[in-house]
């Protein structure tokens, strides 16, 4: 019986017809036609393409207009460096735990439908938690939490949905437009937070912006974006589900896969420590030097930071993607170890110019901007080509899953403590409530971050030893026979070997 036949189900949600299915004519496709065999003509395939870059977009500026606006959350509420740093970590930690699940999800269920769900859930909670009474701080971070949830169905999911749709050169040029958006979304996230903060005076209009175009997204998914073929672009009529277990296993022994998720954990670190507590570090910085009064407004600190810290981070990010993009395509020519390579370069580049706007916080404003246009462009350098990684050296049935696994691994080791610990670590520091001690403190944490991204470039120094083998590994998988694959059927799931199959 054919596999293809095993393949199929009939309601709408739990429809395989994305599955891969055998190509009539071999595998030889023309370059013209591989968006055909996707099953998703070439204009909506890039109409696909944009409208997840604008979800991308959204969702990263929505998870930093908290830190946009932090100098006010930590007024209003009478809060200190460690408790702000919640915000950031309890929404990494629910984002996290939910991965997999939606990453299980994504690799075979209707993954428009599942991103829809998780878009309309995160607008609400979003909306919700710009009501937040001063009294009840827990609700803050509760709803926070929950946006994780919905930000989880997305990012799992839509790097999957561009690698179905193109592949080799174009998969990599899509795949930076899509990456173009979190460093974009995130100087969004500061900007919009601080200039609406400011019009309304007050902070909460910051979390109402997001939520509306939430719903716009949401109607794009649903009446433009058409759910592809897996794996069909490549060409891959043996591929099948595998189970769970299985999935778990093989991934665990992809040297590329982990040794560039553990430096994914490093870039994760960092930025996750700088998104939130840039701002409010160089707001501490500007009030020590007398260059800025201190909070006199409980809703609302007058704080140019946000707004200038954001416009660096949307150039820095444009500039680090397209440039880590362009110099990898280019050292591709000479060694197929280029992406992990560059992936290195950025990391061990990024260190010394974030020490170098640290240490001159105080002494010089010009210089600090300075230092941190250029640490942030070499860390901007990794977003695409790390995606780009994972999708090459992952099987089309796995890459959900992995993008799950490299989710949780990235953010429970890098993110989803770093800001609180930066937090912590800043409060112990603190000799006195001072002016001097306020900045002080958070300037001997954020240290930290130069020594996690020199660690995080040596793995990815580590991952180009294995990329060539893993590569190859993946691009010629062939199933073994007792293999247990997944058969769809009536809805569930059936752990069948693969040799009775092919019987």
């Amino acid at each position: 019986m054919p596999l293809g036949e095993h393949m199929s189900d009939s309601a709408p949600f739990f429809s395989s017809d994305n599955e891969t299915e055998p190509l009539e004519g071999g595998t030889e496709r023309q370059r013209e036609e591989e968006e055909s065999a996707s099953g998703v003509s070439r204009v909506r395939a890039l109409l696909t393409v944009f409208i997840l870059c604008y979800i991308n977009l959204l969702n990263y500026m929505d998870r930093f207009t908290v830190a946009g606006v932090l100098p006010d959350i930590e007024s209003y509420f009478n809060i200190d460096d460690g408790k702000s740093g919640l915000l950031q970590t309890v929404f990494i930690c629910s984002y996290m735990i939910l991965a997999p699940v939606f990453g299980y999800l994504g690799d075979r269920y209707n993954r428009k439908y599942i991103m829809c769900g998780g878009i309309t859930f995160w607008s609400v909670v979003t909306l919700t938690s710009s009501y937040t009474p001063k009294q009840h701080f827990w609700a803050l971070l509760l709803t926070r939490g929950l946006v994780g949830v919905g930000e989880a169905s997305y990012s799992t999911i839509a790097p999957t949905i561009i690698a179905d749709l193109y592949v080799k050169e174009k998969r990599t040029c899509m795949l930076s437009i899509f990456y173009f958006a979190i460093p974009v979304g995130s100087g969004l996230g500061y900007i919009v937070g601080s200039q609406v903060s400011a019009v309304a005076k007050d902070w909460h209009w910051a979390l109402r912006v997001t939520p509306a175009l939430g719903l716009i997204a949401v109607l794009l998914l649903l009446f433009v974006v058409q759910e592809p073929k897996r794996g069909a672009v490549e060409a891959r009529a043996e591929l099948h589900q595998t189970s769970w277990i299985t999935d778990l296993q093989a991934l665990s022994r992809n040297c590329s896969f982990v040794l560039s998720t553990f430096g994914f954990t490093a870039v994760a670190f960092v930025t996750g420590s700088l998104a939130l507590w840039a701002p409010t570090f160089l707001f501490r910085a500007a009030v020590f030097t007398g260059k800025k009064a201190p909070c006199v407004d409980e809703a609302h600190c007058a704080s140019s930071e946000s707004l200038i810290f954001g416009i660096i981070t949307v150039i820095t990010g444009i500039l680090g993607v397209f440039s880590g993009v362009q110099v990898s395509r280019q050292l591709r020519k000479k060694t197929p170890r280029a992406d992990p390579l560059v992936c290195a370069a950025g990391l061990l580049l990024s260190a010394p110019f974030l020490f170098l706007a640290i240490v001159f916080a105080q002494g010089s404003t010009v210089a600090t901007y300075a230092f941190i246009f250029f640490g942030e462009t070499f860390l901007s350098m990794n977003w695409a080509i790390v995606a780009d990684i994972l999708l090459y050296v992952v099987v089309p049935t796995r890459r959900s899953t992995a993008e799950a696994l490299q989710i949780v691994i990235s953010h429970l080791l890098g993110d989803a403590g770093s800001p609180y610990m930066i937090g912590v670590l800043s409060d112990s520091l603190r000799k006195t409530d001072s002016f001097l001690w306020q900045f002080r403190s958070l300037q001997l944490s954020l240290m930290l971050c130069s020594f996690i991204a020199v660690v995080g470039g040596a793995f990815f120094l580590a991952t180009a030893l294995f990329i060539e083998s893993d590569r190859s590994r993946a691009e010629n998988y062939v199933p073994i026979a007792d293999e247990p694959i997944v058969v769809p059927k009536s809805g569930r799931s059936t752990h069948v070997p693969v040799s009775s199959v092919l019987i």
